[in-house]
């Protein structure tokens, strides 16, 4: 083996094994020494079922089980599975099966990687499960509760109380098709399929049917200061909204009122504020709230909405930042590109 491609192969974040045509071992890289638990020396020059010691949870080893050199000649390769190494390890295995033409295996290539990378997937995918589930309980709860009551109690409840409880149901059903809309939004973005329909939108329109949208759940002190010359953004008015409403929502779960949300035009962009009268965002976390599931607080929420506010934003080509509010709280950003009318 020729020195450089040695060091090209032990560079590789993978393990590799290559055996011959006789499956005989011709090369292990080091990470592949390393997940196998064996050396180089010790397992170059020896059989591919012995230094692939790997097995399935029936205890067969990995040649016994795909048996590479034998086939049909139209056999390319072996997909990737999990096994388990020497040190009880999971470790996801495929292989490359090379043939002179249509003729015996002339080697076989053999990458393997740990398990840990998509142990961590299934972990990320059990808290988004453990997360939606536990964001769906509440409202849903809520509408169990009052439409059963309503069932129950229909001619004991004057008209206030119905009014009272449907309020209260549309309310809760609005909060669960957003988290549903969330959901969704971070999929397509995590994929690159966020659709876009941009168009011209008053700011100050769209703000207070957000603004009268959070006020009906609950009675809040929200104060709005837009100036009146404000120009029209181009942005999407549903996605928008959408930002809006988790930073107003966001604002009101880990501080207290008021909010106070501010706009004005910066060059070529509108800057829409937003501050709290919380306990803010410290500086050394602040790039850590626009993850996954970042919470903070009492109050948690689903951790998904600094995530998407901040996709959102920059799908449409504006940014977001966290600054401190006067309040003492945290103040958030966010910049919309302001629409000419030229465009």
């Amino acid at each position: 083996m020729v020195v450089g491609a040695r060091q090209a192969v032990d560079a590789l974040p993978d393990g590799v094994v290559i055996a011959d045509a006789q499956g005989v071992v011709r090369l292990v890289n080091d990470r592949a020494a390393a997940l196998l638990a064996t050396s180089r020396d010790a397992a170059e020059g020896r059989t591919l079922a012995e230094v692939l010691a790997v097995t399935n949870q029936d205890g067969v080893d990995w040649v016994s089980c795909t048996r590479p050199y034998d086939g049909l000649v139209t056999r390319t390769g072996v997909p990737e599975q999990s096994w388990i190494s020497p040190a009880g390890e999971e470790v996801l295995v495929t292989a490359r099966i090379h043939r002179d033409g249509r003729g015996p295996v002339t080697d076989v290539a053999v990458s393997l990687r740990s398990g840990r990378a998509r142990a961590r997937l299934d972990r990320d995918r059990s808290d988004l499960v453990a997360t939606v589930a536990h964001e769906l309980r509440s409202p849903l709860t809520g509408v169990k509760g009052f439409v059963q009551a309503l069932l129950n109690r229909w001619d004991r409840l004057n008209d206030e109380q119905k009014k009272l409880m449907l309020t209260t149901v549309h309310a809760d059903s609005d909060r669960l098709s957003r988290l549903i809309t969330e959901l969704l939004d971070v999929a397509r973005l995590d994929t690159g399929r966020l659709a876009m329909h941009q168009r011209p939108c008053e700011v100050a329109m769209l703000t207070g049917r957000v603004v009268d949208s959070v006020r009906a759940g609950a009675p809040h002190d929200i104060d709005v200061q837009l100036p009146e010359d404000l120009p029209q953004v181009w942005a999407d008015p549903d996605k928008f909204t959408q930002v809006l409403t988790n930073l107003i929502e966001n604002a009101l779960r880990h501080g207290s009122d008021p909010v106070t949300i501010r706009a004005a035009r910066d060059g070529e962009q509108v800057a829409l504020q937003v501050d709290d009268s919380g306990t803010g965002i410290p500086p050394e976390i602040r790039r850590r709230a626009f993850t996954k599931f970042w919470t903070t607080g009492q109050r948690g929420g689903s951790g998904l909405g600094l995530y998407l506010v901040n996709g959102l934003v920059r799908a449409h080509g504006g940014t977001v930042t966290i600054d401190d509010s006067p309040q003492g709280g945290a103040r958030i950003i966010t910049t919309w590109p302001a629409f000419a009318a030229e465009c």
